[in-house]
């Protein structure tokens, strides 16, 4: 099941050209990921859940522009024993591929320990439901 979430790119993040200016993608990735858990944390997620971006990386395929319509797609690509994959995909709106393609790794952490955890039961079988079928 694909989490999704739109949005419209507005001025203030579009460069002299227009183009949504490279640093944003990350910005509407962290929109896609808080939308999420928020829909989550309504269905009974546990909130004090705690995570940390481990690494990000963006493939940029055609430029978002002033305006348009994006729709963010999330997925998780993989779960392991504290961390999971996410896979965020940004469609400008009637469009067929997405524009770019932004991959998390999140780390579950106990802040109070400041390492990594074991993602708990409840947040596993909830981010399962979102795992992709096949890894594209």
């Amino acid at each position: 099941m694909t989490f999704t979430h739109s949005f419209r790119v507005r001025y203030a993040e579009v460069d002299p050209q227009k183009v949504v200016f490279n640093s944003r993608y990350l910005e509407y990735a962290d929109i896609l990921v808080t939308e999420f858990f928020r829909a989550l944390k309504a269905d009974g997620l546990p909130g004090e859940l705690e995570f940390h971006v481990r690494h990000a990386e963006i493939d940029y395929r055609t430029p978002l522009r002033f305006d348009d319509l994006v729709e963010g797609r999330l997925t998780v690509a993989r779960m392991g024993t504290s961390s999971m994959v996410m896979r965020i995909a940004l469609q400008r709106d009637g469009e067929s591929q997405p524009a770019a393609i932004v991959t998390l790794t999140q780390v579950h952490v106990d802040l109070a320990m400041e390492r990594s955890a074991p993602l708990p039961d409840a947040a596993r079988k909830a981010f399962a439901r979102h795992l992709e079928a096949v890894d594209a």
